[in-house]
């Protein structure tokens, strides 16, 4: 008898998938109990894109939800996904950063490590799987799976003989695309039983509609555990329901020996909880069989239609589905997983909104070009890495052996805002984002992203407009309130578009604001003057929607045509913005921390 163990990802890779990973802590731990008492093998929980959401979204601390999911789940084990030597990030880290993290994750009570690298360069998970171990915790070895002309069964298995001779504890098949088809995952599940004395798991999405029955074909040649979602957050882009493998396993050699009604509750719980994130749900939530085309996995394909959206070019997500492949091709058909999913993913966005193909190429293109993540699968388009590169040198070796050891620096640069080594770790991630969020926490001002009431059915709307314009000092401005902060607080946040430029503003009670001469008022921050639009020559824009990372000139500065006068960051990645022509720098108007749209004139060149 063969009993199925199941790891639930309602926590993670469920609303990861679904709603752009927006699950707030504070509808995890009410259900947490009856979670805890069902018996799965473990709950995936953390890691993944969780990290980057709390700290960027939902102003969480993500070390105190893994802290408060332990003391809420004290039977069950806790599971997070890690990016190998990327850890929680999009870049390599240092050593000492990887075994600090993960030492740190073990004693905030993780118990399994599942590590991957989305190049399956192996040589990037000897750390973080050595340190889970030192740790004395599960380190589950990852497989990512894809389909190219240089991906076979057997290199697959030659990568599960390696991961077992790291001290794999057990090994998992990752299929973020859902990119298995039945046949094929028993062949590649029959060749690992065959090759390999670990237990193994499958991770499938349901993207393609195919996920049930690789689940049937993976346990018939040797698969024990398996991945599922409760059933209202599963299908689509997610993973196969919990509930149905668990009928379907009953009275079985392979029953999972799990109660169906008390998950049938748990599953009704998370139907409600489902509601309150409609604004972040995807227009991708059924079966979507393009994914074996152009292989985008589920919380890709959730994310990008979420940021398409916000930059009103949805409607132009089938060109960039299309542009995918060509970009993977000329990457060296690289899985795509964070962060290469969102590498190849961002660019091929930039590729379709530009016009031009590589008119404009993100940092980490260019980083992974010069090796910056590993050895690509296969041979890269050399005139693409030429372009981008230029006559730097290749890195051949591990990236993480070129760098210094970090952690001292780290806790130099977060300074007293860093309380712990948590908190440097959270700096460490994500720089510009942390600091910003130690430095709200520190303030007392985290506000976490509006949510939007849910859609009315019926009845007579009573709410304020959300859409107007305002005519000020003889110019009009088109607004639309896109949220608001709890009506409780005594600084209350609202969130808005300007002529479809993001704003926040504060305003406070009438009593606590006296406005220059004597005047009560209640706005605090007022409209700032509008950017001139992209017009001329010189005007340095942006192709898509960002934040202005770093300002790399001054007015005065003379610049030459294809210098990097700015830093933008879209999508999670940034891109150098270059100066169109060669000239003297006569206009500045961002800052670092802007938000900017394109059309805008962002700096100003004179020709010379």
């Amino acid at each position: 008898m063969s009993k199925i163990n199941i790891t639930e990802v309602i926590l993670r890779d469920a609303h990861q998938s679904l709603t752009a990973t927006r699950m707030r802590t504070e509808d995890m731990l009410p259900i947490c109990e009856r979670l805890d008492a069902i018996g799965f093998w473990s709950l995936e929980c953390w890691g993944g894109a969780t990290f980057d959401a709390c700290v960027r979204f939902l102003k969480e601390d993500p070390w105190e939800r893994l802290t408060k999911l332990r003391a809420a789940l004290p039977n069950t084990k806790l599971q997070m996904l890690l990016r190998g030597q990327n850890l929680l990030g999009y870049r390599h880290y240092s050593d000492d950063v990887v075994r600090t993290f993960v030492s740190r994750a073990a004693a905030n009570g993780m118990d399994v490590f599942r590590i991957f690298d989305a190049l399956n360069d192996l040589r990037n998970l000897r750390v973080p799987i050595e340190a889970t171990k030192a740790a004395g915790k599960h380190a589950q070895g990852a497989i990512c799976y894809t389909t190219s002309p240089v991906h076979t069964i057997s290199g697959f298995v030659n990568q599960a003989k390696e991961l077992a001779a790291m001290g794999c504890d057990s090994i998992v098949v990752k299929d973020m695309a859902g990119l298995l088809t039945p046949y094929a995952t028993a062949d590649l599940f029959k060749a690992l039983k065959d090759s390999i004395d670990l237990p193994l798991h499958l991770h499938s999405h349901a993207t393609s509609g195919l996920a049930n029955m690789c689940h049937l074909k993976a346990i018939e040649n040797g698969c024990t555990h398996l991945d599922t979602a409760i059933s209202s957050w599963s299908g689509g882009t997610s993973h196969p329901p919990t509930e149905s493998l668990i009928a379907a396993l009953k009275n079985t050699e392979h029953d999972t020996e799990l109660d169906l009604e008390k998950v049938q509750e748990v599953g009704l719980y998370f139907y409600t909880v489902r509601k309150k994130y409609h604004q972040f749900e995807s227009e991708y939530t059924g079966i979507d069989t393009r994914v074996q085309v152009n292989q985008v996995p589920g919380g890709m394909i959730s994310n990008l239609s979420h940021q398409l959206r916000e930059q009103n070019a949805l409607d132009r997500i089938n060109q960039v589905m299309e542009e995918i492949p060509k970009v993977r091709k000329d990457l060296g058909f690289p899985p795509l997983v964070t962060p290469t999913s969102q590498i190849v993913g961002t660019q091929a966005v930039l590729n379709v909104l530009t016009g031009k193909r590589y008119q404009s190429i993100t940092n980490e293109v260019k980083r992974y070009l010069q090796g910056g993540y590993g050895q690509a699968p296969a041979p890269i388009n050399p005139t693409l890495q030429q372009h981008a590169v230029g006559n730097e040198e290749i890195i051949e070796c591990r990236p993480a052996d070129l760098l210094q050891p970090e952690m001292e620096r780290l806790h130099t640069e977060a300074g007293q805002l860093a309380h712990s080594v948590e908190d440097v770790l959270i700096y460490a991630m994500f720089p510009e984002i942390g600091r910003q969020y130690l430095e709200n926490r520190a303030a007392g001002t985290l506000v976490p992203e509006p949510l939007s009431p849910p859609p009315q059915i019926s009845g007579e709307d009573k709410r304020a407009p959300t859409e107007f314009k305002i005519l000020l000092h003889g110019e009009s401005y088109h607004i639309r309130v896109t949220g608001a902060g709890h009506k409780e607080q005594s600084e209350r946040h609202f969130y808005m578009t300007i002529d479809g430029v993001p704003e926040e503003v504060i305003v406070e009670t009438l009593s606590e604001i006296v406005l220059e001469g004597g005047t009560k008022g209640a706005i605090k921050q007022t409209i700032a003057g509008k950017r001139p639009k992209a017009t001329k020559e010189g005007h340095v824009s942006t192709s898509m929607p960002g934040n202005i990372v770093d300002v790399l000139v001054r007015e005065g500065d003379v610049v030459a045509a294809g210098q990097a006068v700015l830093i933008v960051e879209a999508m999670k990645m940034e891109t150098e913005i270059q100066a169109p022509i060669v000239g003297k720098v006569i206009g500045v108007f961002v800052q670092k921390g802007d938000s900017v749209n394109p059309n805008e004139a962002l700096i100003e060149i004179e020709a010379q």
